[in-house]
């Protein structure tokens, strides 16, 4: 046994192995060590011929799938090698084959996964120029492929999609991708696998014999020569490691990212998608104020919704009107609503079905969930949108599915499969005599014996049984002459004589051993039904996406009715409009009638950058993210919260929010922040919705504004950029950039000062703030009086180092250059704009000015340049 151990081990080096001993699943050697160490369970030993004992550790297998799920949370894989015949019937070594590899992107345990979030698997292929990446779900038979060019393209997806495990070939570690950062970060497994996995070749084939097509073409994989091989390297992996046809894996989804919203990683982390920045939860997330869903496959489906917004008009305003309509028959809504109450994990119920791992009680939570199908279908069938008819169009009631499960199981089934009590009466003629004969036998044997009496007038004729002869008539002495010819003789005795008839031995056959045959079909039916089921894989599959669709619409309903949302307008126009517009999240956080709304206009032309200016704590960013939450929201389909809304299409929404370092990879606050500025100034297109908050403050103040500056000269900048922004910031020297830069306009937020008190209006006004009140939020902070009281003192001290007059002037001359792209020579600028410097007679600094190349200085340059003389004038003055 211990050789068969090794020899298995061998084949799976990289796995923990589950092999089973009888009740138990034993582990050994340095498997076992580690077990011991995660599971924190005894280590015992085994004498196995070497000269110390083989470390050992069991789990009984019972329990098997809580250790299970323990191991494979921690990153670990596990082998399960199972017996294979019954150990009662094998001669010799029981056989043992490992039937299938747990790893965290194939777990299939109710206990570990959670059922609002596909638990995804990932295979990323790199080449040198592109990365391939294919995604699957096995549990819902999700498969999704795409291609994509660059490292953090693919740390997108990666974010977008989170899996759980991710496999790739040896190059990506090759590519200067930080892999370890990966598993920390994500907390997901990442291993490389042989280079045979990713054979152009075995790839193709394994792809068309699955999928049963006879070119790529017809999967969609012509143009995704990385992504098939992806694709194909996936579906080995799962192969090898399942052990079974994988038949829930019906369709292959290839996609690009022009198809949805693009949403980059720290934007995901700062609008608080699907789960809040600080403590990970779902409380206080978009999904948390949108996700009224009724059953798990709609929670996942919504949240893929939120994760990729659509960027097609027609597509949007398709989802709108299934809203809009359930809005309007909210009675039929609300019935659906009730139904879907009672409607269970149809996707993970058919993996399980799939798989062959699903037991009797997951069959009967199908048949309830089936009962459901036809009164949602009927509902269903009242609404007229062109959505909400295709989603009752791909409704299959299954009645012919609900009826086999209906006759062959009962209506409170064990958990186990191999014990009985799973088939009901009536469906099956031979499980039905081995019943009676577990339960009638008495009778029937006592039936027998007075018919045997009164037939051959044997008063004392009586059936027997022992455990060596088995059921047999005992005729004493005295009456052995009345004994009929069919009668055969089985024992003589002292004083009687023992014998069996042919329906005395159809009875024993029958009763001898009929629990053992019950149970051994009722498993064989049971199974039927579970197959017959699994061939049925594409119907329900079609039909879990149409109850998920249906309550994703009617919890959208729901969520915009309770909440006062408003079917926002969608144009193509690059105009975003919203009047009196709420954050969904803070809104839903904050009592009744306490939060204030705002409006929002931005465009492509004179309004395409808001410069917003006040002090902290008083709403900017709260404001910004609800301008960014209300374009996401529209473009899923969603009503938002506002009193009206008119919303440009955007392909792409960046946000750069808040500070904070990065240490794992030895970044500083500042250093994420502008990697985070370069990543949105390089990706970001003229239909992208840009939200900034405080650029340049993690470094100096002139190096600060400078970059603040020269951000939003790029921003507004057609030619470069010409995206619609959002930008907060303290530094009120960028307000001078109004009027003097085509497309920025000043906005601030109210505050009402009460001597040095003050109170935050919360309402977006036009024109710029003139102070940041810092010092009032300090004190509204709790800073100690001494402390605020020197920071007025040294706050009035400072005030005569105001760089504001001299941003004002590089205002005015930077403004030809940025809106025309063009600068005066320097023999025809105007030095009367360098009137700050008209007393000074020094002619080195004159002479300085004068040689200055003013048509190759960027707006920059001119500051720093005009900082520097400054300096030097003032060190002379000194």
């Amino acid at each position: 046994m211990m050789t068969h151990y090794l020899e298995t081990k061998k084949e799976y080096p990289d796995c923990i192995l589950f092999y089973r001993l009888g009740d138990f699943y034993e582990m050994f050697f340095e498997d076992a060590r580690t077990v011991s160490r995660e599971l924190e369970l005894t280590l015992t030993g085994k004498d196995c011929g070497l000269e110390e004992r083989a470390p050992m550790c069991g789990v009984p297998h019972h329990a098997v799938e809580t250790y299970l799920n323990r191991l494979v949370q921690k990153g670990y894989k596990v082998a399960i090698a199972e017996q294979m015949e019954d150990p009662k019937q094998a001669k010799g070594l029981v056989k043992r084959e490992v039937i299938r590899v747990v790893t965290p992107g194939t777990i299939l345990s109710d206990q570990a996964l959670d059922e609002t979030k596909n638990n995804y698997l990932m295979a990323v292929v790199y080449t040198g120029n592109n990365y391939g990446i294919a995604t699957v779900d096995i549990t819902t038979g999700d498969f999704f492929v795409t291609e994509t060019g660059s490292e953090r393209a693919l740390l997108d997806e990666i974010n977008k999609f989170s899996p759980s495990e991710l496999i790739c070939n040896e190059a990506l570690y090759m590519s200067g991708l930080n892999v370890e950062e990966l598993r920390d970060r994500y907390q997901m497994a990442v291993s490389s696998l042989d280079s045979r996995f990713f054979s152009d070749d075995v790839c193709r084939k394994v792809l068309k014999e699955h999928f049963k097509v006879l070119s790529l073409e017809g999967l969609g994989l012509g143009d995704y020569e990385n992504g098939m091989i992806a694709s194909g390297c996936v579906l080995q992996y799962l192969y090898e490691t399942q052990k079974n046809d994988l038949s829930q894996l019906t369709k292959l989804t290839p996609y690009t990212s022009g198809q949805f919203m693009m949403i980059d990683t720290s934007t995901r982390r700062n609008l608080e998608l699907v789960e809040t920045l600080r403590e990970k939860q779902k409380r206080g997330s978009l999904l948390w104020v949108l996700d009224r869903t009724r059953t798990a496959m709609g929670a996942r489906m919504l949240r893929s919704f939120i994760e990729q917004p659509l960027v097609r008009k027609a597509e949007i305003e398709k989802r709108q009107a299934a809203v809009e309509e359930l809005n309007m028959n909210f009675i039929s809504r609300e019935e659906i609503r009730e139904y879907l109450n009672s409607v269970y994990d149809l996707e993970r119920l058919l993996g399980r079905i799939s798989y062959k791992t699903a037991n009797p009680r997951d069959l009967l939570a199908f048949k309830t969930s089936l009962s459901m199908l036809p009164h949602i279908k009927r509902l269903l069938n009242e609404f007229s949108c062109d959505l909400l008819k295709e989603i009752h169009e791909e409704l299959d009631p299954l009645e012919d599915l609900y009826d086999l499960v209906d006759r062959a199981i009962v209506e409170e089934p064990p958990i186990t499969v191999r014990e009985g009590g799973i088939i009901k009466d009536g469906y099956s003629e031979e499980a039905d005599q081995y019943r009676k004969a577990k339960t009638e036998g008495k009778a029937w044997l006592a039936e027998l014996e007075s018919q045997e009496r009164e037939k051959t007038g044997i008063r004392n004729l009586k059936i027997k049984f022992n455990k060596v002869f088995g059921y047999y008539f005992e005729v004493t002495n005295s009456f052995k002459e009345l004994v009929p010819d069919y009668f055969i003789r089985k024992q003589t005795l002292t004083n009687a004589e023992r014998y069996t008839t042919d329906r005395l031995k159809e009875l024993e056959d029958v009763i001898m051993g009929a629990e053992d045959r019950l149970y051994t079909l009722e498993y064989e039916l049971f199974c039927g039904v579970r197959d017959q089921i699994a061939g049925e894989v594409v119907r329900i599959q079609g039909t879990a996406k149409a109850i998920a669709g249906a309550d994703v619409f009617t919890a959208l309903s729901a969520v915009a009715m309770r909440n006062n949302y408003v079917k926002p307008k969608i144009n193509e126009r690059g105009v975003i409009h919203i009047r009196n517009g709420r954050h969904p999240v803070v809104e839903k956080m904050m009592r009744d009638d306490l939060f204030v709304a705002n409006d929002t206009y931005l465009d492509n032309g004179k309004n395409r950058i808001s410069v917003i200016t006040g002090p902290n704590m008083a709403g900017k960013s709260t404001y910004m993210r609800q301008t960014a939450l209300i374009v996401l929201m529209a473009q899923i389909g969603s009503f938002v919260p506002a009193d009206e809304a008119n919303i440009g299409i955007c392909d792409r929404i960046f946000t750069r929010v808040g500070a904070s370092d990065d240490l794992a990879s030895g970044q500083s606050t500042f250093m994420v922040e502008m990697t985070e500025v370069a990543n949105i100034l390089r990706n970001a297109t003229k239909n992208s919705l840009l939200v900034l908050d405080e650029i340049g403050r993690g470094t100096s103040t002139f190096d600060g504004l400078s970059i603040a500056w020269a951000v939003i000269e790029h921003i507004s900048n057609p030619r470069l950029l010409g995206a619609k922004t959002l930008f907060a910031t303290h530094y009120h020297e960028l307000t001078e950039l109004e009027g003097t830069i085509n497309g920025v306009n000043n906005y601030c937020i109210a505050v009402k000062e009460q001597g040095d008190d003050i109170v935050f209006l919360r309402k977006i006004v036009k024109g710029g703030a003139d102070k940041s009140y810092g010092i009032q939020v300090a004190k509204l902070a709790g800073v100690p009086d001494s402390v605020i009281q020197r920071a007025k003192e040294l706050v009035e001290e400072l005030s005569s180092a105001d760089i504001t007059a001299h941003a004002r002037e590089i205002a005015q001359m930077s403004a030809s250059s940025v809106q025309h792209k063009a600068v005066a020579k320097p023999d025809e600028v105007d030095l009367n704009q360098m009137s700050i410097f008209d007393t000074v007679k020094d002619d080195d600094i004159i002479k300085e000015l004068g040689d200055l190349e003013l048509s190759t200085m960027t707006p920059i340059d001119a500051l720093n340049t005009l900082y520097r003389l400054q300096t030097r004038l003032k060190n002379r003055w000194q």
